[in-house]
């Protein structure tokens, strides 16, 4: 059987998944705003480094 947490987790994985792809999204405007002649697939390589780099300094 599996753990509580694992099935809460279950539960909300596509939400959280929609909420990491509204800020990919949400930075993607703000890059797109700043530089108008984006390289898209560079900028999001960068936003989601960034994104890694944020998750990964949150201490649990």
């Amino acid at each position: 059987m599996k753990k509580m947490e694992q099935l809460e987790l279950d539960a909300h994985r596509n939400d959280i998944a929609a909420d990491m792809q509204g800020l990919l999204e949400k930075y993607r405007t703000i890059f797109g705003w700043d530089i108008p002649e984006i390289d898209q697939k560079n900028a999001d390589k960068l936003i989601l480094a960034a994104m890694h780099k944020a998750l990964d300094d949150i201490s649990v």
